[in-house]
């Protein structure tokens, strides 16, 4: 499970290169090959293959046919085609670093300022946001001309970090250091951050050296706040550098991330270095520049925005500057916005005229053309394909490249995916200009496809369809539904009209506001097939998608949903049916049930307790689309509540021990399940003694302590902190398929049960425990039904749990996992049943005593 990204304080992201060179036959950006004919639908195409790989904040550049993408953390991939793509980095390696060789060494440099054990980089590494390109005017320690440079960045918190620079004469390297050209997070006098032997006092970096040179006037008193400490809320963090010519050939460098802001640097092309200001100063329009850190064109005042890429387009006189706004985790609404300028230096403006540095007390959602956020074009009941649809969760931090033979141009970021957690893959798309001369990003990604010229009548029909908005938030867009009908107009949920220009170009004007952009055939890897799709952006600066759906009559939809729509096994119901009421291009499910006391027609079921006979009742579907109907029954029989055994259970008497005698001792281990070492104490707990663990160690239990698909797990924590991903009970029978109960996890702090990754569940109580106070948590698994409990009040269910534990070999823990920070706090009385607890009767007290174990109400 990769999150290591995720795990860091600092809101790092990282940076996006340039230069990439494509050969694929095409017409010319914002032209058509008018001899081009309509693709054949009936002729069958060859599918295109895809290889993934997990590159994330990608740059991408040309070697030769072969594209590169370099990323955060060390990594790297390659491909011919951009559809296929071979990773060939390995991290952060060292000695023997594929990109660096001796790492620590190599970049010692750097690393005296940050990214090497420590901070918040403790025990490990933390080098982001790599940019590469070819420099034919750099000038080599021989006197010979032209080197790959890889512009990195280096990161301890989320200000205090710096950029380097290393060359190689192979793009594939190994890179040898040159110079750290900026410095940032440094403070008027010395200061330490936790876990930190580097004194922070700008003194310490070269800005005191730059100044002895004449290069700069003198330390500026803004760059500190009135505690002396550094004005990050105006100035940047030195990460996510990015390098481009402009037109006239002058090298430029942009960077920054969030609080202060993105700038921009000019780069003496024979040294690859800045070219400080050297005196302060404010553009003509009013934006700071500084002495060391260059022009502000981006963001600020404490606002989300990272990743900086510019790109000069010959054909539209344009700059465009991509940014990312948001955290990039997959709770974080990771989403890409635009700018664009005349000028290198700015003022870049978004599709409103709004320019890119913002006011104060200003926030930036309406700031930028958005151009993918979270997204799913989920498929309805009746929809073609399988699974649950296509769509991506906090894509960003993406580089550019455009084909300077046949102007193609595609924009590369990485991504993550619904229910799938903190998972990552790189992605690349194809963009196209639309006539007001802004890229538009094509729905679905890149498989080799071109514009070709389009039927106007091919494009009448229904659409799934997506508007990416102008927020930040985490929320997932889904599907809406529209018609475009023969007479221009649209139907559905949006309302509007449509026209067609040129050979594929299209304007929409859907609830006042006019988008503007393409039609095209790309591959659907939901459907396995070649759709029409479109992709527009309104004048608010809105990207907005449509997905073209097989023609189909009413009685063809209602047919297809009949044929989909399916309870799941119905035959042992457990907990209440989550009944459907759309399918397929807005047809209606209605519900009708045979038994109110046994299932209701929205499903919730009333379960027979312990020893009673199953209920049965039928429930009957009823399909509507326009005058066609059909009914569809399902019978349903709820199984009633089973006894749950109590099969282990570890009461920390200041022992570990099983009372039970079913299972071995617990071990005192380190901070991570495969590290040696640790310590334990015991202190008062809810009953008698309690485990006290010190956030360095955790307990090993015994393999097998669940081998079964229903299950109950109880115990009592007191967190002295609260750290995000943090576990008290986990279990797991390989990286890939584990469960873990979090005090604290990554849906909005919320403490949950948690399971992945091959298959991401998360169950979220919707609230957050306490530090430094006794709760009771407890989650039952029965057959896919989750049950989550915090002192004795359910606060979650949900079906399709996975089934983790499919034999006695799980591993097992107390307050550790493979990855994330140990847990520090007490825990006591961990109890393991076999089967799930049934919820207490009223009074809020089970007569069981396995149940009164759950549901103790003697809180402390």
């Amino acid at each position: 499970m990769m999150r290591s990204f995720v795990k860091r304080k600092v809101r790092k992201s990282i940076a996006i290169t340039l230069t990439l060179l494509l050969a694929i036959a095409s017409a010319p950006l914002g032209a058509i090959d008018a001899a081009a004919t309509v693709p054949d639908q009936n002729k069958k195409q060859d599918a295109p293959t895809f290889s993934n790989v997990s590159v994330h904040d990608p740059s991408i550049v040309k070697d030769g046919d072969t594209y590169y993408v370099f990323g955060s953390h060390i990594s790297a991939a390659k491909s011919k085609d951009l559809t296929n793509w071979t990773s060939f980095a390995n991290g952060y390696t060292t000695p023997g670093n594929t990109l660096y060789g001796d790492l620590s060494k190599n970049l010692a440099g750097s690393f005296a300022w940050a990214g090497e054990n420590d901070a918040d980089s403790k025990g490990g590494f933390s080098v982001w946001a790599p940019d590469v390109f070819w420099n034919e005017h750099y000038v080599n320690e021989d006197g010979t001309k032209g080197a790959y440079m890889i512009y990195y960045s280096v990161s301890s918190t989320y200000i205090r970090s710096a950029i380097g620079i290393a060359v190689a004469p192979k793009i594939e390297g190994p890179y040898q250091y040159v110079d750290t050209i900026i410095h940032t997070g440094f403070t008027k006098d010395t200061a330490f951050d936790k876990d930190s032997k580097v004194d922070k006092k700008w003194t310490n970096t070269p800005i005191q050296q730059l100044i002895k040179e004449g290069k700069l006037e003198g330390p500026r008193p803004g760059w500190f706040n009135t505690d002396g400490s550094y004005a990050n809320r105006m100035f940047p963090n030195a990460i996510d550098a990015s390098v481009f010519y402009d037109a006239n050939g002058r090298l430029w460098m942009t960077y920054g991330s969030w609080s202060g802001g993105i700038f921009l640097l000019e780069l003496d092309k024979a040294t690859g270095k800045p070219m400080y200001p050297g005196k302060d100063g404010t553009t003509e329009d009013g934006r700071l520049i500084d002495r060391y850190f260059g022009t502000k064109i981006a963001g600020g005042y404490g606002e989300s925005g990272e990743g900086p890429y510019i790109e000069y387009n010959q054909e539209t006189g344009y700059y465009y500057l991509y940014v990312t706004y948001g955290g990039l985790a997959a709770d974080g609404g990771y989403n890409m916005r635009l700018f664009r300028s005349k000028s290198p230096t700015g003022p870049y403006k978004d599709a409103k005229g709004q320019n890119a540095v913002l006011p104060a007390n200003t926030k930036n959602i309406t700031y930028g053309n958005k151009l993918i956020g979270n997204f799913l074009f989920d498929s309805k009941i009746g929809d073609p394909g399988t699974g649950t649809g296509y769509g991506y969760v906090s894509p960003g931090h993406n580089s550019v490249y455009t084909d300077p033979a046949t102007g193609q141009m595609f924009v590369v970021f990485h991504t993550r995916f619904p229910h799938q957690g903190e998972t990552h893959e790189l992605r690349v798309h194809q963009m196209f200009m639309n006539q007001e001369d802004w890229p538009v990003v094509a729905p679905y990604r890149y498989g080799g496809e071109t514009l070709t010229k389009l039927d106007e009548k091919q494009f009448i029909g229904d659409y799934q369809y997506i508007n990416h908005g102008s927020d930040s938030s985490a929320t997932i867009k889904n599907t809406q539904f529209i018609q475009l009908k023969a007479d221009h107009t649209i139907e559905g949920d949006v309302q509007g009209t449509w026209r067609k220009s040129g050979d594929s170009y299209i304007q929409l004007t859907l609830d006042g506001a006019v988008l503007d952009g393409v039609f095209l055939r790309q591959w659907d890897q939901v459907t396995n097939q070649y759709i029409l799709a479109f992709t527009v952006l309104s004048n608010k600066g809105e990207m907005a998608w449509g997905s073209k759906l097989p023609d189909m009559t009413d009685t063809t939809v209602v047919d297809s949903v009949y044929r989909e729509l399916d309870l799941g096994d119905t035959s042992r119901v457990t907990a209440s049916l989550n009944l459907p009421k759309e399918g397929s291009r807005q047809s209606r499910i209605t519900w009708k049930t045979s038994d109110q006391s046994v299932i209701t027609d929205t499903g919730e079921i009333k379960r027979p307790g312990i020893g009673e006979k199953a209920a049965s009742a039928t429930l009957t579907a009823t399909i509507t689309k326009g005058e066609r109907s059909r009914d569809k029954i399902f019978n349903i029989t709820v199984s009633p509540y089973e006894k749950a055994t109590l099969t282990a259970s570890y009461t920390f008497e200041n022992n570990l021990e099983d009372q039970q005698d079913a299972f071995a001792n617990g071990e005192v281990i380190g901070d991570r399940i495969d590290r040696q070492g640790g310590s334990v104490s015991y202190a008062e707990g809810v009953r008698g003694q309690a485990v006290v663990l010190d956030g360095k160690s955790g307990i090993a239990l015994p393999e097998g302590l669940i081998s079964s698909s229903a299950y109950s797990v109880s115990l009592w924590v007191k967190p002295s902190e609260l750290t995000l991903h943090t576990p008290t009970f986990f279990g797991a029978m390989d990286s890939n398929h584990w469960i873990s109960l979090l005090p604290r996890g990554p849906e909005k702090d919320n403490t949950m049960v948690w399971s992945g990754s091959s298959s991401w569940y998360t169950g979220s109580t919707g609230l957050k425990i306490k530090t430094n106070e006794w709760t009771h948590l407890a989650f039952t698994v029965d057959r896919g039904m989750l049950a989550v409990y915090v002192n004795g009040k359910i606060q979650f269910t949900g079906s399709g749990f996975p089934d983790v534990f499919t034999s006695k070999s799980g591993s097992f823990s107390l307050g550790v996992n493979w990855w994330d920070p140990a847990f520090k706090g007490s825990i006591d009385e961990l109890s393991i049943f076999e089967g799930a607890l049934p919820p207490c009767t009223g009074g809020g007290v089970s007569e069981d005593e396995s149940e009164l174990r759950l549901m103790n109400r003697e809180y402390r």
